[in-house]
Order: C-alpha cells, then structure tokens, then sequence
C-alpha cells in the first residue's frame, strides 16, 4: 500500500512538472500579410520549426493586405509588439527611426547574410548606420506584361533586354494603335483597382515618373516642394492623366486584372512580377514579359517588397532570429514561393528560380534590378510621403488639377517632417 501511494505522489509529481515545461515554453509571435496561399506556407514553416524545436511555440498573427499599417499601429498603441514583424521595405526608416525594430545581423546565420542580393541588402538596410534590419527571401520588381497577338497585330517591336526597352513615343504610339485594335477594350491595365489602400500607385507608377525627371522629394534636402510640384512631376502626371481621359487606361471600377480576364480585353498590363504566375498560366506562349518604358532618357524601376525584422521589444531575439533562419532555407517554403514567381532575394533561390536566369521568362526583371531598380525614399517620413502622394495620383486620374494636387501633397508631406524637427538625424543629412 505504502509503495502504491509513493508510486502515486511520483506519477502526480512528473504530471506537474510535466505541466511545468509545458508553460516554460517560449511563445514567439509573428506578424504577418499575405494571401491565403502565403498564409499556409508561413504556417506550415512554423509547425515544421515547433516540430524540431519543442520548447518553442510560434504563434501566428495574420493581418490582412490593406490594413497591416492600422493593424500594426495598434500593437504599437498598446505596447504589444511582435517579437518577428513583416513589414514593407519602404517604411522601414521609420520603423528603425520609431525605435521599433533592431539590427539583425548578430541573430541571422551568417550563411544567410552572405547569400542576400545587393537589392535585399539595400531595402534592409537603415541610411543612417547602415545597419541591416530586416531580410527576406524575396525581393521585387514591376515589368510591362504584353499579349503577342495583339503586339503583333500592330507591328511592335519586342524589348529583349532593359537597354532596349521601348521611348515614350514608342509607348504611347502602340497604346494609340492598340485604342483602335479590334478586340482590345482597352490598351493597358495598371491595375488601378488597387486604390490607394496599397503602396501600389507609389510603387508602380512611381518609376515612370522618376524616368521622367520626377521624384517625390529632393533625396538631398528632404524637401518635397519645389520636386514633387515641379514642372517634371507636373508633365508626368499630366501625360498619365491624358491616357486615362483617352480611356486607354483601364478604370478603377474594372478591378484588378482584364489582362488574361475572359476576353483578355486589356492588351498590356503594368504589373508586379508575382503576376506572372496566374497570367502565363491563363495565356500560355501568348504572353510577352518587357521592361517598363523608358519616358525619360533612363529606364527606372522599382524594388522593395515585404521582409521580416525582429522588433526591439522582443524578449527572446535569439530564437526570433534562428526562426527566421529556418523560414528563409525551408525547403517546402521555398519551393511554394517559386510557384508563385517569387523575385529572388537570396543567390541560392536565384540559382533555383529558372524563371529569372538568363533566358527565363522574367530574366529582364531580374535585369532591371542590377540596372534600373531605385528604391522609394528611404526616410522616417516615408508613410506621410507615400499616402499624400497616392492621394494626389488618384485626384489627378480622376480630372483633378495636377499642379495644385501636388503642391497640396508636397505640402502635408514638409509640414509632417517640419512637426518632426526634421526627423534628426536626417536633417544633417543634406
């Protein structure tokens, strides 16, 4: 009886303890976007690390796409931040500058940092101490999509590199042929249906700007009159405002894709290289990938896309960074991201990804990121820059005044950064 009743008090023992390690282990949260294809692919990562790692568990925190901005400021609202945070390379001056996130180079495996692209290294990395904060698997890019069948019917000349890429007199020449082309309902898509909820109008259409003599601010003074309202942007705008008023654009209320829609009434699209997956498998050897035109005398395009960082609050950084570690060389996770034409971040996945090599259906994005690619400003001010930007495009897609649009803009964006004191250090960098 006396050994039966020790035998208990022991088995009751290793059941507490039991318990007791249970709630030792250590919870790391993730916050992340994505469609849902992304969203299982993060989750399945996660379950394959708790599965080698026992005494972690990763708790996912999914917010959606267009309100992953609000989402986020909440959790700074109320000091909850994530230990691992998804965010859009742009906004990261702000985030650093914020104090949410820090650098990430003592928790990445080396192996990792070696492999990244000049381009991932650069939308991660702060311009003040030239830090890197964030890595991701991916980067990005912005290619003009084409139907052959409608090239060939007005006789356009196919781009094969960057350097070759189609005038402004070519580009609107072809999108007048192609307004009077039977079964085109409209020459281009550039994925308006976007709205302003996204970075897409920044993103995008940003480029064909700056290869215009635009840009958003004077990347040297930080001020945004005088550059965003200049005559440059002014013309810019008012040439993009002129294709949506000859309805060679395809409007908002379309949504966002008449491309290789039923019909395909779109003949080319703007789109990001994450597009291409659906459009090839819709349209098979009927669609053509060229670089954007160049407006200007150079070629300019974009690059940025969402990567992950370790916030500044994290309790448990190390284990946040060997988590990282082990998402960004998961076999299964890349293998997903190459069916959806992800842009590589990393040389490894370059050298897996057939789409981007030399020769590939998306080389001349891979092209465009060595030649053309120039990042949006990196600055703390970033999000009032891009949001009073996005509003003054949509303003002026829809009949508004480009030059008092912009003036409007450039002045939100230098009040933001004069309430700032000028977002120190950065104004003792000009």
């Amino acid at each position: 009886m006396g050994n039966r009743l020790l035998y208990a008090f022991l088995a009751s023992a290793a059941l507490v303890a039991t318990a007791g390690f249970a709630e030792a282990k250590t919870v790391i949260h993730v916050m992340h976007q994505g469609d849902p294809g992304w969203v299982k692919a993060y989750g399945d990562v996660a379950a394959r690390f708790e599965a080698a790692n026992p005494d972690v568990d990763i708790e996912m925190i999914y917010a959606p796409h267009d309100a992953y901005n609000e989402k986020f400021s909440a959790a700074v609202m109320a000091k909850q931040l994530p230990d691992i945070m998804e965010l859009d390379a742009p906004f990261l001056a702000n985030y650093v500058w914020s104090g949410y996130l820090q650098p990430v180079k003592p928790l990445i495996d080396k192996d990792l940092l070696d492999d990244m692209t000049d381009s991932n290294v650069a939308q991660g990395t702060y311009p003040i101490d030239k830090d890197l904060y964030a890595i991701g698997l991916t980067d990005s890019s912005v290619v003009l999509y084409g139907n052959k069948k409608y090239l060939e019917a007005i006789g356009a000349r196919i781009p094969k590199s960057v350097d070759d890429a189609w005038t402004r007199e070519e580009f609107e020449g072809y999108l007048e042929k192609l307004s009077k082309l039977e079964g085109v309902k409209w020459p281009i898509d550039t994925f308006r249906g976007y709205g302003i909820k996204t970075e897409w109008i920044t993103y995008a259409y940003g480029p064909l700007l700056e290869s215009a003599g635009c840009d958003l601010i004077d990347r040297k003074t930080w001020k945004a009159s005088g550059t965003l309202d200049g005559e440059a942007c002014v013309k810019a705008l008012t040439m993009m405002q002129d294709w949506v008023k000859k309805g060679w654009v395809v409007p908002t209320s379309s949504g966002t894709n008449q491309f290789y829609a039923e019909g395909q009434p779109a003949a080319l699209a703007m789109g990001g290289h994450w597009f291409y997956a659906e459009a090839s498998a819709a349209m098979k050897d009927n669609i053509v990938v060229m670089p954007l035109p160049k407006i200007g005398d150079k070629g300019v395009s974009p690059n940025g896309t969402w990567i992950w960082g370790v916030s500044a609050t994290s309790e448990n950084p190390e284990i946040a960074g060997k988590f990282l570690s082990f998402l960004l060389k998961d076999k299964e996770y890349r293998e997903y991201a190459k069916t959806q034409s992800a842009y590589p971040g990393l040389k490894s996945f370059a050298a897996e990804s057939p789409l981007y090599a030399e020769g590939g259906p998306l080389a001349v994005a891979f092209e465009q990121a060595s030649k053309t690619a120039i990042a949006r400003p990196p600055h703390p001010a970033y999000p009032t820059i891009t949001s009073a930007f996005m509003q003054a495009v949509d303003k002026i897609f829809n009949s508004g005044d480009a030059q008092e649009a912009l003036t409007a803009a450039a002045k939100k964006i230098d009040e933001d950064i004069e309430d700032n004191a000028g977002y120190p250090p950065f104004d003792e960098q000009q």
